[in-house]
């Protein structure tokens, strides 16, 4: 997974997050889609995210993973 920057996350379009409302989880490359599911699974666990958010973050990430 490539680092990064700030610049470069505010330059991605919404469609590239898993949460495009709120600009959460973005998913350039493989590399992230991997760690957002693996971010929304601990977020679930921790009781900050919804299961049925977590179904949308994984079916997006999933897309990307499957490409």
């Amino acid at each position: 997974m490539s680092k990064l920057t700030t610049k470069q996350r505010k330059g991605l379009p919404k469609s590239d997050f898993g949460e495009p409302g709120k600009r959460k989880y973005p998913m350039p490359d493989k590399g992230h889609a991997a760690n957002a599911k693996a971010r929304a699974t601990q977020a679930v666990k921790a009781g900050r995210m919804s299961a049925s958010t977590k179904a949308k973050i994984d079916a997006k990430a999933n897309t990307i993973l499957d490409e």
